[in-house]
């Protein structure tokens, strides 16, 4: 089974951040997709739904800033949760404002709201328990 995870940012340094610290912890247990909008980080989720198709490929957990140009993260949560209820949607970010958390909440199933800078081991134990491992 191909398990996934999305990290959405517009600051290419912090995919990168977030992509090396799950890669140290879990090694190559999963996938981990990156994208640097919302807009990028639905077509990602597109395309996995066509692969996912007559494979055991799942989207686990999708981490996402909040302001980022275009599509802010609290939107695309609600996006991705219309296409993947099951995933943990988590919002990280340093500069959401209570009403976009608020909405997150009430229309993504937000699972969590991390401020940066983050704590690693906040993001592994959602993905430890959505993987069971």
């Amino acid at each position: 089974m191909n398990r996934v995870i999305l990290f959405v940012d517009d600051d290419i340094a912090v995919l990168n951040s977030l992509k090396a610290e799950f890669k140290e912890e879990f090694g190559n247990k999963f996938i981990y997709e990156l994208a640097q909008s919302g807009e990028e980080g639905l077509e990602i989720l597109s395309e996995l739904v066509e692969e996912i198709e007559g494979d055991d490929e799942t989207v686990l957990l999708i981490v996402s800033d909040w302001l980022m140009p275009g599509l802010k993260g609290d939107e695309f949560l609600i996006e991705t949760n219309k296409i993947f209820p099951d995933a943990k949607k988590v919002l990280l970010t340093g500069q959401a404002d209570e009403k976009a958390i608020n909405n997150a909440k009430e229309n993504a199933n937000l699972d969590k709201f991390l401020s940066k800078p983050w704590n690693p081991e906040d993001l592994f134990r959602i993905i430890r328990s959505a993987a069971k491992i």
